[in-house]
């Protein structure tokens, strides 16, 4: 796998659809800050979106999508006039999947969930990012995504067997679409992990460590993989991931190694030594560095959660 593939699956990404909005006339839905990363389609008409510490308004229209990235409350309206009720209200008095808002005829649709991931996923997906990636309607970036919507439009509404399950699927595809598109547009706005997969120096390295995490990389074996000086590395390295290359392949293999932890699989000796680790202790080491608790005690705290 490569490391975009890697982190999806070791965070357990999920998607949870809700009920599709309809909406017309004046009207406006108030949001809680919602828990995970939380999208929304527009799949005809137009609104506008408002997320708390965000500054203007965003305009949606027909063919748009967005990601709300971190837990901020955030308003979807149709003008600055209309009066917000609570989604809470809107949403619990749905009908066969549609909430309805306003008083028209159902001009504007909009279909929408979240995504939730397993532990430590802000670190490792979402720092960096900005609050809302938005996709603009009529870019290239935005046709690519169409066909994802689109499926998950017929599956919500003609309800085959499993359609729950695919229509979920789907959205994970979306959300994968969305950050790809998001790093070849924004190359120099984002930082972080994620970041790094848009420079091919720095990707070089993070695959290598990715497809070997257990060996014992050098800085200058990694710099061969992107075939630059070591210097070089560790400088691009440093400006878009935010650590050197060493220090992000102690914190990926903590990473690998918390997993084994939360399933349960080995002694802690078999697990260090899977993730690139002579000893235990070498592990505990490292993993206290980074998460603040031992192995040991992080282990009993998932098993008792």
């Amino acid at each position: 796998m490569d490391p975009l593939e890697d982190v999806l699956a070791l965070l357990d990404t999920r998607s949870h659809l809700s009920s599709s909005l309809l909406a017309g006339g004046e009207w406006a839905v108030c949001f809680d800050a919602p828990s995970g990363v939380k999208f929304n389609a527009v799949r005809r008409g137009h609104c506008h979106l408002e997320v708390e510490g965000i500054g203007e308004p965003i305009a949606l229209a027909a063919g748009d999508c967005y990601l709300l990235t971190q837990p901020r409350r955030f308003t979807l309206r149709s003008g600055p006039e209309a009066v917000a009720v609570d989604a809470e209200r809107i949403y619990a008095a749905a009908e066969d999947g549609i909430a309805r808002a306003g008083n028209g005829d159902g001009d504007v649709l909009l279909v929408g969930g979240r995504f939730s991931f397993g532990d430590r996923a802000r670190t490792l997906l979402l720092e960096g990012l900005p609050p809302v990636i938005h996709v603009p309607a009529g870019t290239p970036q935005a046709e690519t995504l169409q066909w994802a919507l689109t499926q998950i439009d017929q599956e919500l509404q003609r309800r085959p067997m499993a359609s729950t399950l695919v229509a979920e699927h789907l959205a994970v595809v979306m959300l994968i679409h969305i950050l790809r598109l998001h790093l070849a547009r924004e190359t120099n706005a984002a930082s972080g992990w994620l970041a790094g997969l848009a420079d091919p120096v720095v990707a070089a390295a993070l695959t290598s460590m990715h497809h070997r995490p257990e060996h014992p990389w050098t800085v200058a074996e990694l710099a061969r993989a992107g075939a630059v000086s070591r210097s070089t590395l560790a400088a691009r390295f440093k400006d878009t991931v935010g650590s050197g290359p060493l220090d992000y392949l102690t914190r990926w293999r903590v990473e690998l190694a918390s997993r084994h932890l939360r399933q349960g699989t080995g002694t802690i000796s078999a697990i260090a030594r899977a993730v690139g680790y002579s000893s235990e202790s070498a592990l505990s080491t490292a993993f206290k560095r980074v998460t603040g608790v031992s192995p040991r005690d992080y282990r009993n705290a998932c098993q008792t959660t």
